[in-house]
């Protein structure tokens, strides 16, 4: 769920200069894993009006976009509308008017005015390429390489490196560019030397190249695209990631999240990547670094245990405090290079444990897919034999699959989690194998599915959102099942906040998930955060309501039988984690407990308990200092001050402003 649709259509069609008279017409083809996903047409009508569209699909999700565009004799946008569906069923409809330097937008996400005499492009919420076909024309034509924009911001413009593409009779001379402005880091993309989109990678997930060109062709240009990437991230590492050899945190409140208390005044001393001494009272040589934790609490940095990483999320992460993410399906290149360079900290990233992800080959599958049980247990032996934890599986799954899935996964010393099959129960799926649930809404669909629904389709979530709600959660079919799930110590990854951001988005109103840190945010951000992800009718809001809150009481009750429950995003890197945790807290879950979920329950569930997951000596010094006290108000989780991982450690006030985000909290000072 994690991937934003509404960026993926303003990075992905960065498209271009306007098109000569021999070639008005451009059609870009999105490939996934499973094959061609989809394509981009992008048409220049004549001098001033141009015609796109986009249609793609992925994991059940299509969005459909048709754009009309009309520019002034400068090049300059005067008039935009765009209509289509979004990826969760939501409608698309948007506008912008220039009239006599009156900018004017409305849509579904927002609507706003603006008088200017400056020159400025519209950048649209969601549109199919046209919008920025326009805006990469007057980014070339400029000579700072930057234009100002609509509603806000600037776009900038970094030519990287030019190569030439041969496939067949077609040769195109395309170059890679980085343009900042649009989001937390720069989008890299190529274009030919007219200025056309012509390919990009999305980290594995999402594959364009232009018609006419190969994946052989694609494969050239990523591999320069992954280089570019890395020696910009690479650059931000080698200026604000510091080492150390000793550091004492003097005075603070540590979390002992091993015995649930809190001990104050108390010391900290870490030594080449290692938490030497826990204790009051601590004495240092006189080169040691000190810091002042008086005011402040101490707790062993946290783990997202649902994420599907990229390379610009190591920064998101480290900013918000979380060390470690296990990474729950993934491109097996995407992740292992990530892995590498987060893991060896060339990177500013979160260690990164591996989970393997397949399907069942269907049109609703996602991700890798297989053909046969033989087929599967093959991709089981695979993912086994080159260092994943875990198996999760999907919805698209035959359910007469998961147990022999499970017998082999767990011969292989692995654990089977995923989504619930379709036509499967979540109670058969535990008592045939499952280890681990992802996602909250699977345990509603035990009730509101059965084995009669086609979950593979967005019912898993409408249907969670209509009927939720209304559930009694307090009948015996629910205890019984939550009962199982405790005795068989099932564990369970919520995912709440995220499933929160699908059933409350309202449009012209920002994702209550993220409203309370929207002030921090780049405006670019916060505008794509705005608006309704359902096609839900006023009439249904508060019964999507209940149905969120719901989800909220099924976390207690889960937690008050002892059922694992472990943390997880699947949505923005670093404040979803955030925001998760604040919700268990919110639901009732106390919170030393939240901060144990989010750390040694998370490490023990991987296996590396050992040697991380609380402030202990002997294990590597992940942890961080808060400048408040999440343990009586779980929104100071926010306030990360300092993040140390093994041998370096990261100050937040300097990461943020990299991604175009204001700090929640104040430097710490280190005495010499």
């Amino acid at each position: 769920m994690k991937f934003n649709t509404t960026l993926l259509c303003t990075l992905m069609m960065l498209a271009c200069a306007a098109a000569n008279a021999a070639e008005n017409k451009v059609v870009n083809k999105l490939y996934s894993e499973k094959g061609e996903a989809g394509e981009q047409v992008i048409t220049q009508l004549d001098d001033g009006n141009y015609s796109a569209s986009l249609n793609m699909s992925w994991n059940n999700r299509v969005v459909t976009i048709n754009e009309t565009l009309q520019v002034d004799e400068k090049g300059v946008p005067i008039a935009f509308s765009s209509s289509g569906t979004s990826a969760f069923g939501a409608p698309i409809a948007e506008q912008f008017s220039l009239i006599d330097g009156v900018a004017r937008w409305a849509g579904n996400k927002d609507e706003g005015m603006l008088q200017t005499a400056e020159q400025r492009y519209y950048v649209p919420v969601d549109e199919a390429g046209a919008a920025s076909h326009v805006l990469m024309k007057a980014l070339l034509g400029s000579l700072s390489r930057s234009v100002d924009l609509f509603p806000g911001g600037t776009a900038k413009l970094t030519a990287l490196k030019t190569v030439t593409v041969k496939n067949g009779d077609n040769s195109k001379e395309v170059t890679l560019y980085a343009l900042s402005g649009l989001a937390f880091n720069p989008s890299f993309a190529w274009f030919d030397k007219d200025g056309h989109y012509f390919a990009q990678d999305f980290g594995g997930f999402m594959r364009v190249i232009r018609e006419g060109y190969s994946l052989d062709n694609f494969a050239e240009l990523t591999e320069i695209q992954k280089l570019a990437e890395n020696d910009y991230l690479a650059d931000i590492a080698r200026h604000l990631s510091h080492t150390y050899n000793t550091v004492l945190l003097q005075g603070g409140s540590v979390v002992d999240v091993l015995q649930r208390n809190v001990l104050k005044n108390t010391d900290v001393l870490l030594q080449n990547g290692k938490i030497m001494a826990v204790g009051p009272g601590l004495t240092v040589s006189a080169d040691a670094q000190v810091v002042d934790a008086r005011g402040k609490t101490i707790i062993p940095g946290l783990w997202d245990m649902h994420g599907h990483l990229s390379k610009n999320d190591g920064l998101l992460n480290i900013a918000a405090g979380v060390t470690s993410v296990r990474d729950i399906g993934n491109n097996h290149e995407n992740i292992m290079e990530i892995a590498g360079l987060f893991n060896s900290d060339q990177l500013i990233g979160n260690r990164v444990y591996r989970a393997g992800f397949f399907d069942k080959q269907s049109e609703y599958s996602a991700g890798l897919s297989v053909n046969s049980l033989q087929e599967a247990h093959e991709k089981i032996d695979w993912f086994a034999d080159n260092g994943y934890l875990q198996i999760k599986i999907y919805s698209s799954i035959d359910p007469t699959w998961v147990k022999p899935i499970a017998e082999h996964a767990h011969r292989r010393g692995m654990r089977l989690s995923g989504h619930v099959p379709a036509f499967m129960t979540a109670r058969q799926a535990v008592e045939q194998g499952f280890d681990e649930i992802q996602h909250v809404n699977m345990l509603f669909l035990n009730f509101l599915a059965g084995t009669e629904v086609d979950t593979r389709t967005q019912l898993r979530f409408s249907l969670v959102g209509e009927k939720g709600g209304s559930l009694d959660l307090t009948s015996k079919p629910v205890k019984d099942f939550v009962q199982l799930l405790a005795d068989k110590q099932i564990v369970v990854d919520p995912t709440v906040s995220t499933f929160r951001s699908l059933l409350l988005g309202k449009n012209k109103q920002i994702d209550p998930e993220f409203a309370t840190i929207a002030d921090h945010l780049p405006p670019a951000i916060v505008r794509q955060l705005k608006g309704a992800a359902m096609n839900v009718s006023a009439e249904l809001q508060p019964v999507y309501q209940q149905s969120a809150d719901a989800m909220l009481k099924m976390v207690k009750m889960l937690y008050d039988a002892g059922v694992p429950i472990v943390p997880g995003t699947d949505n923005i890197a670093g404040f979803t984690l955030h925001r998760e945790l604040e919700l268990y807290a919110l639901a009732g879950i106390p919170a030393l407990d939240v901060l144990r979920i989010a750390s040694i329950e998370s490490a023990r569930l991987v296996g590396a308990a050992y040697h991380s997951g609380s402030v202990s000596v002997g294990k590597d010094a992940d942890i961080l200092l808060i400048n408040g006290d999440p343990t009586t108000n779980m929104a100071d989780i926010r306030k990360v001050a300092l993040v140390f991982k093994g041998q370096h450690y990261y100050k937040p006030d300097e990461l943020y402003p990299v991604l175009g985000v204001t700090p929640f909290t104040d430097e710490v000072a280190f005495k010499p």
